[in-house]
């Protein structure tokens, strides 16, 4: 899919709640549609990423003001769960892939269909400032994921009444874990436990998406699915995507790169410094958000670090990291 005159012209020339809606439907459009199950699909999804890079192009350069307005335009994953739990009356459950992105939803909304669920809804949605598991707990009323553990977090989140888990188990573990509640939150530690080992040098995204698409279209994860489907509605979503780095051109101006280097060593966001850079359009920004104050790294961007920038990563403002799948289903 093109970057097309009409979007780049909505995008530059309206207003912030506008301009993000037509980001948010040409994003989705382009990574929804469907993708092979075969090893065909790794380079489609590098394909859609480098068209998106258009896009990004102009979100993180001429219409870099926008990212003033993101939290405010843009619906909030977190939102919808709390919603969807407060407006369900009984039997629901909520599943948290922690750093699922968009580019794997096409797996789900396939298999979805093909092993007989009914897709209610499929859209995306806006993850937390910054894009990263803290915050996004802290915004459903957890101090921190671990929390949902064996069911410890009884009252201390916005899921009255929910029996909670938090694991990186086997699938099928996961599957024995289920009984009869009427309400589930499950947060699994994938595929993010997965992300910061392909990150290295040598792995990256091709690697990543190949992990990722063997284990949406397996038996063992919609066998869990399927048990946390009977009875209940279920919402499928994410904390964060992430950022395909290793894809990213250096930063070629010297200066530039050494600001980026100090502030953010590696990472993709910073707590918030007196210095600020020069350039405009800019190459970070600071915003204040409910998670405090933090700097982030504006748009696909990387520099030069003595060990490696990690290929894969999340935190800052690029929009495969901050925008994330949200699909609710039922059997």
């Amino acid at each position: 899919m093109a970057l097309c005159s009409y979007t780049l012209s909505k995008v530059t020339s309206s207003a912030p709640n506008l301009a993000w809606s037509e980001i948010l439907e040409f994003t989705w459009n382009l990574f929804s549609y469907p993708l092979p199950t075969d090893d065909a699909a790794d380079a489609k999804v590098l394909e859609r990423d480098e068209q998106l890079a258009h896009l990004e192009a102009v979100v993180s350069g001429a219409a870099w003001e926008l990212w003033n307005d993101f939290e405010q335009a843009v619906p909030k994953a977190s939102q919808g769960l709390l919603d969807f739990w407060r407006t369900t009356p009984s039997g629901k459950a909520i599943l948290i892939l922690d750093g699922l992105s968009l580019r794997e939803c096409p797996w789900l909304l396939t298999e979805a269909g093909r092993r007989g669920f009914r897709v209610h809804r499929q859209e995306c949605r806006a993850s937390e400032l910054p894009a990263e598991t803290t915050a996004f707990a802290k915004s459903l009323g957890l101090s921190q994921r671990s929390l949902l553990e064996n069911n410890g977090a009884t009252g201390k989140h916005g899921f009255p009444g929910a029996f909670t888990e938090c694991c990186d188990l086997p699938w099928r573990d996961c599957t024995n874990q289920l009984q009869s509640q009427p309400g589930i939150v499950f947060w699994h530690h994938w595929p993010d436990n997965r992300l910061h080992d392909n990150s290295v040098a040598g792995a990256g995204l091709p690697k990543h998406i190949r992990e990722t698409r063997c284990t949406l279209i397996s038996d063992e994860f919609w066998a869990f699915v399927e048990r946390l489907a009977t009875g209940r509605r279920v919402v499928i979503t994410s904390d964060h995507g992430y950022a395909a780095c290793g894809q990213f051109p250096d930063i070629a101006d010297k200066e530039q790169a050494a600001y980026a280097k100090a502030i953010f060593k590696s990472q993709r966001f910073a707590d918030d410094t007196p210095e600020y850079g020069p350039w405009v359009p800019p190459i970070d920004l600071r915003l204040a958000t409910d998670a405090g104050d933090h700097r982030y790294v504006l748009g696909r961007r990387k520099w030069r670090m003595p060990s490696g920038y990690p290929t894969l990563q999340h935190g800052g403002l690029s929009l495969l990291e901050v925008l994330v799948p949200f699909i609710e289903l039922t059997t």
